[in-house]
Formats: structure tokens, sequence, C-alpha cells
């Protein structure tokens, strides 16, 4: 398997070297060249198979020859292994044909765990066999980073650093980051928005003098790696509700895009997937860019308004890029143009086409902070189903695009309601207790700088990190 840019600018490279690289050279993200096919006879010989099993069936054509199955299936065996729930991604039914795939069984409690604690062990296996380290570098609204570090602590051949906007993520995200005391891993409350975070990660790797002195990797989801290992929930719950027999409408909060984004693949690749809902906040670029009134195929930014859901407070959503390559005719030069006016102007017709196209299998809907809060007291209330106020959003853009009831919905939970306890309790009455493993959260000390929103400021406070770490 060999990967692309979606900016046609860098070199093609295997997956070993996608993993390790992240981000491509010219600033464009990778894909594989060509999608891997599962055949519905495929598809039916995944039934009977458990999560890692069926984990490495569909990534290993992903991973190619770069590690030796069996011990790819090991790393997967033991990443999954340490998740609290014996099905790893339980699905729950609530309604007629409505299901929810619990994505929040992880050390973590949020969907970010079932790729990175995968990634993690990745980068120490090639690390280790190339004898070799590396600085990673990550932008987090709230879930990346802490899943991330409790993926990436206290490995020799790994320092990372993690970006969450200052004030801008849950108490419980953010000291899911800080209160880790290893001393690989530095935490940054930047001043500023994810967007802000993000561009500063970019903005690093851009920087190809620092980068290749400092060794920099990524562990968002810029990285490939991560989408991969998000394909398998799809074809897990999939598989456990009928396929390739049946078809389903995917229901997914999202941001950065790069949930939704795994489902495409996912599509892709064969499984039966009808719709994909996209549920957005207030901050909704996505949602309004897939409007069937949308019909210039127009994307235009606007101000990041904090919310009850604040992972999804973001105006730039990275892994768009992705599915415009594919729907661009993977015309790496026309994307690189399209993404420069975008970011330049703030806004950007991507051509009636194009979106047209994507309307054929995405929807999106806006879902306000008193729409989140209803819907999390009303579902309680009539199923004694708790939600946190991302997962609720895309039950509610489920609820606004079924038209059908004979349609199977999966809702994707993508956190555990006590992440989010201050919004869980205002809508339902109701404090979401935190697991054993992290009750004495609220009393363990906390460790972050905090920085402007200046990447001088930031190159220089990793250096000097790096410095005293390496003398």
């Amino acid at each position: 398997m060999k990967y692309v840019s979606t900016r046609s600018g860098a070199p093609d490279l295997d997956f070993e070297e996608v993993l390790l690289t992240g981000l491509g050279r010219d600033g464009g993200l990778y894909v594989p060249k060509n999608w891997p096919q599962f055949s519905k006879a495929d598809i039916h010989d995944l039934r009977g198979l458990n999560y890692s099993e069926l984990a490495a069936e569909i990534m290993k054509p992903f991973v190619g020859n770069t590690i030796p199955t069996d011990s790819f299936k090991e790393l997967i065996r033991e990443t999954y292994a340490e998740f609290n729930h014996q099905a790893i991604a339980p699905l729950k039914q609530i309604g007629h044909n409505h299901w929810v795939a619990e994505l929040f069984h992880g050390p973590t409690l949020a969907f970010k765990d079932y790729p990175l604690q995968l990634v993690g062990r990745l980068f120490d296996y090639f690390l280790t066999k190339r004898g070799q380290k590396v600085t990673i570098i990550g932008a987090t609204s709230g879930d990346t980073g802490s899943a991330a570090i409790e993926a990436c602590r206290d490995r020799d051949a790994i320092e990372i650093f993690i970006l969450h906007p200052r004030d801008r993520v849950s108490e419980v995200q953010r000291r899911q980051m800080t209160t880790v005391r290893s001393k690989n891993v530095f935490n940054i409350a930047l001043d500023g928005t994810f967007d802000d975070c993000q561009d500063a990660v970019k903005a690093l790797f851009s920087d190809l003098e620092f980068r290749n002195t400092n060794n920099l990797s990524a562990v968002n989801s810029i990285n490939w790696a991560r989408i991969m290992a998000q394909v398998v929930y799809y074809f897990w719950t999939g598989v456990s509700l009928g396929a390739p027999d049946q078809e389903f409408i995917y229901a997914v909060p999202t941001g950065n895009f790069g949930n939704i984004y795994a489902g495409y693949v996912a599509s892709r690749m064969g499984l039966p997937i009808k719709k994909l809902i996209i549920g957005s906040n207030e901050n909704d670029i996505l949602t309004r860019f897939f409007k069937p009134e949308n019909i210039h195929g127009t994307m235009s930014m606007a101000p990041v308004i904090p919310t009850t859901s604040p992972s999804m407070d973001i105006q730039i959503s990275s892994n768009f890029e992705r599915l415009l390559f594919d729907y661009y005719d993977r015309d790496g030069i026309a994307v690189a143009s399209a993404l420069e006016s975008f970011r330049n102007n703030k806004t950007f017709d991507f051509g009636n086409e194009c979106w047209s196209k994507m309307l054929e299998i995405f929807e999106g809907y806006r879902v306000s902070n008193s729409e989140t809060s209803n819907a999390m007291d009303n579902l309680y209330k009539t199923t004694g189903e708790l939600l946190d106020p991302h997962s609720i959003i895309g039950f509610v853009g489920a609820q606004k695009g079924r038209d059908d009831p004979n349609n199977i919905i999966v809702n994707l939970a993508t956190a555990h309601p006590a992440k989010f306890p201050e919004a869980v309790a205002r809508a339902t009455s109701i404090t979401p207790e935190l697991p054993t493993h992290l009750k004495d959260l609220f009393k363990r000390t906390e460790y972050y700088d905090i920085l402007p929103n200046d990447i001088n400021r930031i190159k220089k406070h990793i250096i000097t990190k790096l410095e005293s770490r390496n003398p």
C-alpha cells in the first residue's frame, strides 16, 4: 500500500513512513493511493470475529508488509485488552432501528482512545526497530490530547507536546491531560481557539528546519493511522447489525471531520452505508456547507462561539481536505489552490458539481445549545440513557434526518457523559460519576504552561523543554 499527499507535492510513502511523518512536506494529508475493497462475501466472513480480530482484517490492507501480520495482530490485541468493556465498542438499542455505539470504554473515556492507544504502540514498534526518537506535536479540542498522552506517556522514544485552547475545554478534559506526571509529556494551554492550536501545529510542521531538527511527528487526525483505526468501528457496528445484508445510516457529531470521514472511507471499502449525518453545534461551518439550499457549494468561516460541546468549537475542519481530494478527482494542485484561497479569504466556492456529489451521502444538521440540553433531558426521561453534549448532537441530527423508520441508524456516542458533568447536570439534574480509575482526578496536581498564540514563543518553549530533557 502506497500513500499520496492531497496536495501532490510530497513523495509517495508506505505506511511506516506515513505514520512517522504525519503531515506531508507540502502541507497535505496522506491518503491511500487506492481504496481496499471488501466484497459482500468478505464482509460476511467478518461475522463472529471479536473486535480485535475484525480490526486486524480491516486494517491489514493499509499496513501492507511494513509489519509482520502476527506482530500487528498482537499489537491490536494488547491495545483493546485494556478497554473496560468486553465488546470494546458495545451497541445499545434506544429506539426502533436506532442504536448507540458506545465509543467511550477506553482509558480516557472518548472515541479517540480507539485509534490512539494503537497508534502509540505502532510508534513504539517502528521507532524501536529504527533506533530513533520523535517529538510528537498535537492540538486538541479536548479528547485527542488525553488519549494521545495516555498512549505515549513514559515511552523512551517519544517526547509529546499537546496544545489545548486555554479555558475552552471541560475541566475533566483538561485534568486528564495536565495531571499526567510523565517526564516526556508537556502540556501547553494556548491563549486562543482550537483552530489557533491546529494552525500552530501546522506551522511547526511547515518549518522544515524545525521539523527536521526535532524529528516532528503527529497524532492528530492529520495522521492517517488515526483514520485507519477509526474505520474499524464502522465495520464492527455494521457487521454486528447485519452487514452486508443491511445498509445503514450513521449519525456522527463532528467538528474536525475525521470521525465521519472514517465512515466515508468504510463506504468506499464496501460497507453498505446509505447516509452519513453530520451533527454540529452552533459552530456550524460543516452543516451550513451541506445544506440543500447551498447550491453553489460555498464554505464560509465564522468566529468560533463557545458552546456546551467544546470539542466541536471549530471552524477549520482539517480532514475535509481528504474528502475534497476525492471529489476533485484527486487533483492535488487544485485542492491546494482551493484551500489556500479558502484560508486567505475565509470563504470559497467548491463548485456545485463537487458539492452535489457529496450530498449523495452527507447531510448536516445544526443543533443549538438549548436543543442540546433539552434533548439530553428528554432522552434521559424517556429511556434512562445519558449522552454527553456531543453525542446527543449526533442523536438530534439523526432524528432530523430520518425520513424512513425502517432505516437502521447507528449513533456514535463519542464520549462518556462524566467528561462533561456540568453540562449533563444542567440539562438532566444528574451528575454522572467518573469511573473508578479517575475518581481522584480533581485532587491531582496539574502541570502545564500557558503561552500566547505566537509561533515563535511556542517554538522557543518546545526547544527549551527538549534541551532540558536531552542536555
